[in-house]
């Protein structure tokens, strides 16, 4: 049957370029930041692919629809993509979808692609010469498919981001380990060190990187349904049952700033696990599992800065936005009620705050009704240095906040024992009651301009603490700096 899609695709590929290079040489092909300092990415996972099955021709038409929507710099093919014999005939029409689109693409395999007739090294060797592709075996460690891809800047040779690919395997060494493999200690070494490496050339700060591998590590499971995840999460989590340590090594190295993966048909959200994005891509293939429409995901790196955004596109429809570093999405930007700021004139920096004591203080309603107001004043600092006292004490902290710029914010409150903070009037971040220390988060739209700000906080018994931090779309998640808070 002809698709819808044929003629508008067909239209779009007659204009179609290279971005990265002259021709479909891969070794001729540097990936660099357009001149307007964006690069993009389609991410394209669980294909599936039957040479032999009908609906092979649909799942070529979703990515050609894809390549010709989003005009990307880079298709990354996230794995289970060559899945039934014949596998040769099947990795070369793969290849021929991107030659065809002049698309630079990578790979990563999944667990299914050395169950169709070839091995894991057998595809990137066959892969090797086809035009445009810019994936590699990779050094001799475990797996096939161990590469890091350098983005140069758009006006010098100059690597500016890192897009690390990975390989998780297939099933472990014996069934007692579980259903799946993971990454191994030789490849996290590898991955440290070519981290380490880039960072050394850049002047010792770590570059922006994103991760792309097969199979979810164990960290998607403490995002999964969760508040601030974004997206459909319609299974489980199928990782390992073994936590390999690949994410505490992205922690340590502070270079990667999202994990793309495949592998569960019905998810493709993404969420925030300590300031790193994990995300599903959009299953692609018509032959593979799930309801979900077929797809890929976008994710549009921005040069110089520690910043992407992300989103799913289909042939019918762009969806999911979501920035990173903030953790926000276009829809919360779009349905959210924005708060208007006062007018101020000429304030000065620091906060009011009133200190109370005594009294046994299990939520902040026990302030007034069992505490004594001892001293008021002013702080330049939002922390508990006003405090005379160790136990059963209460602040409460009043002034203004500037913004910077229109947009969503999302504040925390970390505190032991109980916190609340209002902007504007509305209380955003409820941390109240008496508990061990304990994050709570937020999200407030807010105009440009000077808002009421009030913090709240009681010390119970032993072990205070208090930390607020906010982020927007433009700003990655801080402690509160001191230069925004005002009194009128």
């Amino acid at each position: 049957m002809k698709s819808i899609f044929s003629a508008a695709i067909l239209l779009v590929l007659l204009a179609f370029g290279c971005k990265q290079g002259d021709n479909g040489n891969s070794g001729a092909i540097k990936l660099r930041f357009n001149s307007d300092g964006h690069f993009k990415i389609a991410q394209f996972t669980d294909l599936h692919w039957e040479d032999a099955s009908p609906n092979s021709a649909r799942t070529k038409e979703v990515i050609l629809h894809i390549l010709a929507a989003e005009q990307p710099d880079l298709a990354i093919v996230t794995g289970d993509v060559v899945t039934a014999p014949p596998a040769a005939e099947g990795w070369e029409s793969i290849a021929k979808i991107f030659e065809e689109a002049k698309m630079p693409w990578a790979l990563t395999l999944g667990n299914h692609d050395d169950e169709a007739g070839m091995t894991r090294s057998e595809v990137f060797e066959a892969l090797s010469g086809a035009a445009y592709f810019v994936g590699e075996a990779g050094p001799t460690i475990s797996g096939s498919g161990n590469y890091v891809l350098p983005i140069f800047a758009s006006g010098a040779d100059e690597v500016r981001a890192l897009l690390y690919c990975l390989d998780t395997h297939n099933r472990p060494s014996a069934h007692k380990y579980g259903h799946y493999d993971w990454v191994h200690f030789d490849q996290l070494a590898w991955y440290r060190e070519q981290s380490n490496r880039y960072t050394a050339e850049n002047r010792n700060g770590p570059l922006p990187a994103l991760a792309f591998f097969h199979i979810p590590i164990k960290e998607f499971e403490e995002i999964h349904q969760k508040e601030n995840t974004f997206g459909t999460a319609n299974e489980g989590v199928a990782s390992s049952d073994i936590n390999s340590g690949l994410f505490a090594s992205f922690l340590e190295m502070q270079d990667v700033m999202g994990a793309f993966v495949g592998h569960d048909h019905n998810n493709d959200y993404i969420g925030m696990r300590y300031d790193i994005a994990l995300a599903f891509g959009r299953t692609t293939g018509i032959d593979a599992y799930g309801d979900l429409q077929r797809g890929g995901r976008i994710i549009k790196l921005y040069e110089g800065e520690r910043r992407f955004d992300t989103w799913v596109r289909t042939p019918s429809v762009k969806e999911l936005v979501y920035y990173y570093p903030s953790g926000l999405s276009a829809d919360e930007e779009d349905a959210m009620n924005y708060l208007l700021p006062k007018p101020v004139n000429n304030p000065s920096q620091g906060l009011r705050y009133r200190y109370y004591e005594g009294g046994r203080l299990k939520q902040l309603a026990d302030t007034s009704r069992n505490a004594k107001l001892v001293h008021v004043g002013t702080t330049e600092h939002l922390s508990l240095d006003v405090a005379t006292a160790r136990d059963s004490f209460a602040i409460v902290f009043k002034g203004l906040i500037k913004i910077p710029s229109r947009g969503v914010y999302r504040f925390y409150t970390y505190s032991d024992d109980g916190s609340q903070l209002s902007i504007g009037g509305h209380l955003v971040v409820d941390n109240d009651g008496s508990h061990n220390a304990r994050r709570k988060d937020g999200k407030v739209a807010l105009e440009a301009g000077y808002h009421d700000f009030e913090l709240a906080y009681f010390e119970d018994y032993m072990g205070e603490v208090l930390e607020v931090g906010y982020a927007s779309r433009l700003i990655s998640e801080r402690v509160l700096p001191d230069s925004i808070l005002f009194v009128p």
